[in-house]
């Protein structure tokens, strides 16, 4: 099998950004901080149907993609959206 070279750095963030909104559950997860419009420390998993550590799986891939940002606050951590990045990926799809 060939490996595709990315010509550019940008070309490379971009489709990390989307691989992790193409899965439904983390699409979901966008959706529902964007609902809520601020950063959420408590319950998305009580929105969802996956155990609490899929969950932690599915953050750390929109955190490592940049499209979610997350901030220790006591025993938890309160995510919330890059909008920032988010506003990014949607110029870039917008030039395909």
């Amino acid at each position: 099998m060939k490996t595709i070279e990315m010509p550019s750095a940008i070309d490379e963030t971009l489709v990390e950004m989307l691989r992790a909104v193409a899965n439904p559950m983390r699409y979901r997860i966008l959706q529902i901080l964007a609902e809520r419009g601020e950063c959420q420390c408590g319950p998305i998993g009580d929105m969802l149907p996956i155990a609490a550590s899929t969950l932690s799986q599915h953050l750390k891939v929109l955190r490592e993609a940049g499209l979610v940002q997350g901030t220790v606050d006591g025993p938890s951590v309160c995510y919330c959206r890059d909008e920032e990045r988010i506003d990014w990926l949607k110029h870039h799809i917008q030039q395909l």
